[in-house]
C-alpha cells in the first residue's frame, strides 16, 4: 500500500531526510537491498520548490516522474503543486504515467467502484 502526506516542518532537507530514515529504523526497517522488499519505506518527494542534489539526497526525488504508485496518492492531495523542474503539474505527471495495476483505495473519496473517480 502505497500514500501520501503533506507536511510542515522547521528542519532543513537532510535533517528531515535523517528523521524519515530514523522512523523506518524504529519500524525495523533493514536496508539490504536496493529496491527490495521492505514493510516500510518513506521518501521524500519533495521539499516546496527546492532542487537539489547531495550525495545522500535528490529533491524532488529522481524517480517521482515514472512512479504511478506515487502520482496517483499525491495527486489526490496535491494535484496543482508544480514540480520545480518540468513546471508541470503532479495532476499532468500523474497522467502522463502508466497507472495500469494501481488500485484506487481512499475512504474519503468514496468506495472503489461507488462511481466516484480519482482526482487524477
Amino acid at each position: 500500500m502505497n500514500g501520501c502526506a503533506l507536511i510542515e516542518t522547521n528542519l532543513a532537507p537532510e535533517a528531515l531526510l535523517r528523521a524519515m530514515l530514523a522512523i523506518e529504523a524504529q519500524f525495523g526497517r533493514q536496508r539490504r537491498e536496493r529496491w527490495g522488499p521492505r514493510h516500510l519505506d518513506l521518501d521524500l518527494l519533495f521539499f516546496g520548490e527546492r532542487v537539489m542534489t547531495t550525495p545522500t539526497l535528490q529533491i524532488p526525488h529522481p524517480h517521482l516522474q515514472e512512479r504511478a504508485f506515487v502520482l496517483v496518492p499525491l495527486a489526490a492531495i496535491a494535484p496543482t503543486w508544480r514540480d520545480p523542474i518540468s513546471g508541470l503539474t503532479v495532476a499532468a505527471l500523474a497522467q502522463k504515467v502508466d497507472a495500469t495495476g494501481v488500485r484506487w483505495y481512499a475512504p474519503f473519496f468514496g468506495p472503489e467502484g461507488s462511481g466516484q473517480q480519482s482526482p487524477v
